[in-house]
């Protein structure tokens, strides 16, 4: 009888311990105080794991006795740790409040779409490059933004001189022309102004870079028939801001810059100044620049005033000058002589100046004022001939959002006005020409349920367009619509597509690369127009507490009428004329994104892209454009401790305008930097496999005295080594 009483006793004993060690945990978001579903939660040295239902709760059972660690995490937020004895004292449900990391306190908010939505709730696809990855660009590339797009899915940098290194922007396998960049929303990239536009954005003071791909007129006018990509800058914030950069390279480049901002109760600041030296660099040592001589300096200021909670006015003056000179090395080090004549010589001044006023009427409804002037000069120089000429663009927009009931509603008009002088040149050859733009716009963003977002707008052109030879005025019409479709907690969808146009430019890749050199004024060349759009599906997923998966599958296709193209005449004169034939780009993009941990990151992008001109005899395929391109990269970071980087590129190969083939080719890139507080230290090593073009043949061709160049396609200057300095306050 005793022993029965003994082992009733030890069940009942057992039975409440087990009773009592169970937990209820309920989690929130620290900030708002919102529940957070799929949070993970973890015992720590068991194999007790559970993840937050809709309700943001999650239950055990059966946990041991003794002291636990009980682990809460969930993706952009720091992870969290509740020490607890079992058995516990009380049955209750604890809360635990997570807060958010700090390098995504601030929700991805993008403002290209003109609404200023969070990403995850805009109808149109935008891709954003946020500061982590624009500082860690930053290390390779101080000077300019190159890098930051080169390495990004269906964006090509596209070099277009083998001396001085001149390079444009291709979105999905479209020419430099169609895709518009923008500086904080400005667009004073264009017409003449494009010229060297890339190399002339420092990435010092950028906080994002949204892009937009496929037609985006209808939002930004004309010249966005690839795409848009917007440059946005960093505000003042009331903590002090300073950064500095000090970067070497094996090159012969350097780089010295520093960015500071903050505010300070109704006035702030930002100010950026940036300066670069490169030696004249000739790494196949056959006489000729694979990168030119340059020396150029870029300061930035802005004035922000807050004269109260409702009212921000911005007034910024960006000021860049530019002197490149590549060619032969002996001309650049010791000046001409009777075997040694070639060079070019590109000297540029930019100057913008910006107006940014802005009025909340309400809590909801804004108003906005943007105004810019833009003045850019350029002197381009080779033996016996000269091209000097100055763009003039002012650009004026006002838009009125308005929020109401599950939409957003933007009414705007702006106005842009774009002037090309050429200087020292006989007034029938002066390649002069001004474009005139008023347009209205509207754009409505419906949200019809919490999965299912609509965004529709439409835009009405008026165009005007001349030189000495002709005049031309336009209306274009251009409707655009797009959709997103939450399907479930993973997976979603974007659907979307509109009109563009493009007035007609001199100013192309291929004018470019002759310097524009027996290149006639435009005659009776009217505005090419377009059509497109874009889809994809988007799946994220965590798999366990350690593992987070992003997967995006994108489809493209846009089609250009009326495009503009270059022939050349029995004198050896270059002009442009219309084709009815159209050009055509199609493809696909497929991106993924692997989490290990928050440690290691692991990206892949794979890119196809069928491009062909109808236009073109024989083989119709856009030239300089592969087929096939993928980009792999894998990160392993502590925060502010250290990151390493090992990054690879497959490029296919690609058809020049000869109608010849070139190689396919790998690179490999690799980066390092280790943070001492608030100093950091970085190296790279860019293209360490030192693949260049001439490996396979050499670029320059025919006598030092009069040489000719083949088209680009890959890197000339090899690998590039470099390392320096951040200092952070």
């Amino acid at each position: 009888m005793q022993k029965i009483i003994l082992l009733l006793c030890t069940f009942f004993c057992v039975a409440s311990a087990c009773a009592q060690n169970s937990l209820k945990i309920s989690v929130k978001n620290k900030v708002d105080k919102t529940i957070l579903s799929n949070a993970t939660v973890l015992i720590k040295g068991t194999n007790l794991l559970a993840k937050t239902s809709a309700n943001g709760t999650a239950s055990f059972g059966n946990i041991p006795d003794g002291n636990q660690i009980i682990i809460i995490r969930n993706v952009g937020f720091q992870e969290q740790r509740l020490p607890l004895t079992f058995p516990l004292n009380e049955v209750k449900t604890y809360e635990v409040f997570l807060e958010p990391a700090e390098d995504e306190l601030e929700e991805v908010i993008v403002s290209s779409t003109r609404t200023s939505r969070s990403i995850q709730n805009t109808p149109t696809r935008v891709e954003t490059i946020e500061l982590e990855e624009i500082d860690e660009k930053s290390n390779m590339r101080p000077a300019n933004v190159s890098m930051i797009l080169h390495e990004s899915t269906g964006i090509a940098v596209q070099q277009t001189s083998a001396t001085s290194a001149n390079a444009s922007i291709r979105i999905q396998g479209l020419d430099g022309r169609y895709t518009q960049l923008l500086k904080d929303g400005y667009a004073s990239f264009g017409n003449f102004a494009s010229g060297l536009s890339i190399l002339e954005i420092p990435p010092l003071d950028l906080a994002q870079v949204e892009i937009i791909k496929g037609p985006s007129s209808t939002l930004y006018g004309a010249g966005a028939i690839a795409g848009v990509v917007n440059f946005i800058s960093r505000t003042p914030r009331e903590k002090a801001d300073f950064n500095f950069i000090l970067n070497q390279s094996n090159v012969g480049q350097t780089n010295i810059g520093a960015f500071s901002m903050q505010r300070k109760g109704k006035w702030g600041y930002s100010l950026l100044a940036l300066t670069n030296f490169q030696k004249a660099y000739d790494v196949d040592k056959d006489d000729f620049t694979e990168l030119p001589k340059t020396d150029d300096f870029t300061v930035h200021p802005k004035l922000f005033y807050y004269p109260n909670e409702k009212t921000t006015l911005i007034i910024g003056n960006a000021f860049t000058k530019s002197n490149r000179t590549g060619g032969d090395i002996f001309v650049i080090n010791d000046g001409a002589d009777a075997n040694h004549r070639y060079f070019e010589s590109n000297k540029s001044l930019r100057n913008t100046s910006t107006l940014d006023f802005s009025y909340k009427v309400n809590a909801s409804n804004l108003l906005k004022i943007k105004t810019s002037f833009n003045y850019f000069k350029r002197d381009i120089a080779i033996p016996d001939y000269t091209f000097n000429g100055i763009n003039y663009n002012a650009y004026t927009d006002i838009s009125y959002l308005k929020n109401i009931k599950n939409q957003s509603l933007i009414f705007g008009l702006n106005i842009v006005y774009d002037k090309f002088a050429e200087q020292d040149q006989l007034p029938n050859l002066a390649k002069n020409f001004t474009t005139r733009t008023a347009g209205l716009y509207a754009q409505q963003t419906w949200d019809l349920s919490d999965r299912f977002k609509l965004e529709s707008g439409i835009r009405l052109d008026l165009v005007n367009y001349f030189n000495t030879l002709y005049r031309k005025n336009e209306a274009f019409v251009l409707p655009r619509i797009s959709a997103l479709y939450k399907i479930n907690d993973h997976w979603s969808s974007r659907i979307g597509g509109g009109l563009g146009y493009k007035t007609p430019t001199l100013f192309t890749e291929q004018t470019e690369t002759f310097q524009y050199q027996n290149l006639l004024p435009l005659n009776n060349v009217k505005a090419e127009k377009s059509y497109g759009g874009t889809a994809d599906i988007n799946y994220k997923t965590s798999l366990g507490a350690d593992w987070l998966i992003s997967l995006n599958q994108m489809f493209f296709y846009t089609r250009i009428n009326n495009s503009t193209i270059l022939l050349q005449d029995n004198s050896g004169s270059f002009h442009f004329e219309n084709t009815p034939q159209p050009v055509q780009s199609r493809g696909f993009e497929t991106n993924a994104k692997i989490i290990f941990k928050e440690y290691f990151k692991l990206f892949a992008g794979y890119t196809f892209t069928d491009a062909k001109a109808d236009y073109l005899p024989v083989i119709q395929n856009i030239r300089l454009l592969p087929k096939n391109k993928l980009n792999l990269a894998l990160l392993y970071e502590k925060e502010r401790n250290f990151k390493l980087g090992l990054e690879g590129y497959f490029t296919d190969r690609q058809y020049l305008y000869n109608n010849q083939l070139t190689s396919a080719f790998w690179e490999f890139g690799f980066m390092a930097e280790k943070v001492f507080g608030k100093i950091s230290v970085f190296i790279n090593a860019e293209n360490f496999t030192d693949t260049r073009q001439s490996r396979y043949k050499s670029v320059v061709n025919g006598s030092h005295l009069n040489p000719n160049f083949d088209d680009i396609w890959t890197h000339t200057e090899g690998r590039t080594f470099n390392g320096g300095i951040k200092l952070k306050l």
